[in-house]
């Protein structure tokens, strides 16, 4: 969780704190923006991990929530809201979210199905579209579609402390040597994410940072780089996973080319820890099988 304070740049003492996905450690980021005693969190992370994230809004003095904004309509960025609106003390939590979500979010069963979660349905959404803004108590967010990834995926830009929050729109960036690209669910589409890479890369001089949901906020120099490397990285990730399938479809076998080739050096999936990366590149092959790259 990263806590951002309206103070015309990063809380200085901004923390960036471990969340656990996939019994892996600093690959998911929940933010939270205060101003002026109102604040709004980015996307709950899964149910099981709300309790956790409770305890830490507290310790931080950021309870209790009253705006959730969701980048995304996958479980791992919704499953907990209920969970959430249950323990906040204020008589409602307003919920942002795409226009393009609403359906999906009122009826995840396609979703729960596909990957093999439950989350119930969330009804009572505010609907966004590219340009809308979002009165944080007198901070003004504005909102991007960024789609492709899914076709319900927006940012929230708040251009007063020129950052960006994303989601999952253009990179699993967690470390400087660990990245994933986004293939991810049934609904990816490529063209799109690839206009959406064009569009970032055309507001990049707007913004000194962005906020990655998995994981964290890359500044100054390593936001550029990661801008600038975003599309090559997919790309290289894509025709890799494409190539080794054809070599041999075994995920197993995938999982250790790519880390063997594409991120050697990272700390987060070595050769001794690969459960959660072999995850992510099954969901990466099964994606690519929707989109009709593979047979």
């Amino acid at each position: 969780m990263v806590h951002i304070r309206n103070e015309g740049k990063f809380d200085e003492n901004s923390t960036l704190l471990d969340a656990e996905f996939l019994k892996t450690k600093k690959t998911c980021a929940v933010y939270v923006i205060e101003n002026e005693g109102k604040r709004m969190m980015i996307d709950t992370g899964e149910a099981l991990s709300v309790r956790r994230i409770v305890k830490k809004l507290k310790k931080f003095d950021l309870f209790p929530i009253h705006k959730i904004f969701l980048t995304h309509a996958h479980w791992d960025h919704i499953q907990g809201i209920h969970k959430l609106q249950r323990l906040m003390k204020v008589p409602e939590i307003e919920v942002y979210a795409s226009i393009h979500a609403i359906e999906v979010l009122k009826h995840p069963e396609g979703m729960n199905e596909y990957f093999g979660y439950n989350v119930k349905p969330i009804e009572d959404v505010i609907p966004l579209k590219e340009g809308d803004i979002i009165n944080l108590n007198g901070l003004c967010l504005k909102v991007y579609e960024l789609f492709g990834h899914t076709p319900d995926s927006i940012a929230l830009a708040d251009m007063e402390n020129k950052n960006i929050f994303v989601g999952d729109a253009l990179i699993d960036r967690i470390d400087e040597n660990t990245y994933i690209p986004v293939l991810f669910g049934p609904s990816f589409n490529e063209s799109l994410l690839l206009k959406t890479f064009d569009k970032i890369r055309k507001i990049q001089d707007e913004f000194d940072s962005v906020s990655l949901a998995h994981y964290g906020v890359w500044k100054g120099s390593h936001c550029d780089r990661l801008i600038n490397e975003m599309e090559d990285q997919y790309h290289l990730a894509k025709n890799s996973i494409i190539r080794w399938y054809e070599e041999n479809p075994s995920p197993s076998y995938i999982t250790k080319k790519y880390q063997e080739e594409l991120i050697p050096n990272s700390q987060i999936f070595t050769k001794e820890s690969l459960m959660g990366l072999q995850w992510n590149i099954t969901q990466n092959i099964d994606t690519l099988k929707a989109a009709g790259f593979l047979e």
